[in-house]
């Protein structure tokens, strides 16, 4: 605002100052909502997938269990955990115990460990707010060789440091699912 003696008041220099900001804000959200379509727009889209929601607490006892569709014989994949983890989880990393087995009885089990926050705690999920989506590699490269009847078990096997005994019941996870995309489609 220009005072009368045709100077350049503070205020109106605030309100000027305030307006870049709110520009500068709106064209730094209008680039990263673009540059995060053009990064999910590249990655390939699953074949399958599937997700639970579950309940107040994941029960260590209980596998999250899925049957696989069929898939090409031929193709080549990869294989992902989908983990949708809240505030309330109070651990920076999972471990879990993957069940893949095959129609024919063939049964592969892994033991896998996966950080969920960064050193400052700042969760490692995309998502806004307290709910963060995080998708976690299982397999780099896997195909379905023996038509269906695939089938997918997921547990965790977390335990406190110090302890032998198992955490029972996991907080803060309510899902967990998988993801299937095709390698070179």
């Amino acid at each position: 605002m220009i005072n009368p003696k045709g100077r350049i008041s503070a205020e109106g220099l605030t309100a000027r100052n305030a307006e870049k900001i709110e520009e500068k804000m709106r064209l730094s959200a209008g680039l990263f909502v673009f540059a995060a379509l053009i990064i999910l727009g590249c990655a390939p889209a699953p074949v399958a997938s599937d997700v639970r929601a579950l309940e107040d607490s994941w029960n260590a006892y209980q596998g999250v269990d899925f049957e696989l569709p069929v898939l090409d014989s031929l193709a080549q994949y990869s294989a992902h955990i989908t983990l949708r983890n809240t505030n309330q989880y109070p651990y920076n990393n999972i471990f879990l115990i993957v069940r893949l087995t095959h129609p024919h009885g063939k049964i592969q089990t892994d033991t896998l460990e996966y950080r969920m926050a960064r050193a400052d705690g700042s969760w490692l999920g995309v998502g806004v707010g307290a709910i963060k989506d995080n998708l976690l590699t299982y397999r780099d490269t896997i195909s379905f060789e023996e038509g269906s009847g695939y089938q997918l078990s997921i547990k965790h096997a977390l335990r406190n440091n110090g302890s032998a005994q198992g955490v029972s019941v996991l907080e803060g996870i309510t899902e967990v699912g998988y993801q299937i995309r095709e390698l070179n489609p």
